[in-house]
């Protein structure tokens, strides 16, 4: 896998099984690395260790215009090669946490966009999809994320789904089968 400094900046939430998003529109999520803030030794031979990761989401309702943000720190679960971390919210949140990884990712072929985070315009239209285990707040869930505003083309979005949909948990498998388009339509 790419080194976790991949996953940097801000990404599209297009589609996820949680409930919360439903009634949101135009959610994004950043992460920013955090200078010097872990001792965690990291796989990849060009990243020594593992960043600490500023974790903003922003997000709308679907309807008022005003932008609503939950932030928090990322910290790498030290098991996971650098693709799991334990959140913690920020501020009057800082009493919320949960767990969460990347279960797969890519460059959507034949979408070349300069400057979306790639290396080169050879690089489709990036994605991840990550995975966030129960809380005392939400359920578990799967969202898929897209570098692009303009999301990913549906055949993508179904070639993943389906893909999910071969996963050995069976809760994975479920959940796969509930993920719904979360709805961005540029207002900000």
């Amino acid at each position: 896998p790419p080194p976790p400094s991949w996953l940097r900046g801000k990404w599209h939430v297009t589609h996820s099984t949680l409930p919360m998003w439903k009634s949101k529109r135009n959610v994004t999520i950043t992460y920013t690395p955090l200078p010097s803030s872990s001792d965690q030794k990291s796989p990849h031979p060009h990243e020594p260790t593992l960043p600490l990761i500023d974790d903003l989401v922003e997000y709308q309702s679907l309807s008022n215009a005003k932008i609503k943000s939950v932030h928090g720190v990322d910290t790498p679960v030290e098991q996971a090669n650098g693709w799991a971390w334990a959140w913690r919210g920020k501020g009057w949140l800082k009493i919320a946490s949960s767990q969460w990884e990347a279960l797969g990712y890519g460059d959507e072929p034949g979408t070349a966009t300069p400057g979306t985070g790639g290396e080169g315009e050879d690089e489709g239209r990036q994605w991840v999809v990550t995975y966030f285990a129960k809380t005392l707040f939400t359920p578990a869930g799967i969202d898929l994320y897209a570098r692009h505003p303009g999301g990913l083309k549906s055949e993508t979005v179904e070639n993943i789904k389906e893909e999910l949909g071969k996963m050995e948990d069976a809760g994975l498998r479920e959940l796969a089968g509930t993920l719904f388009e979360v709805k961005m339509d540029g207002a900000r």
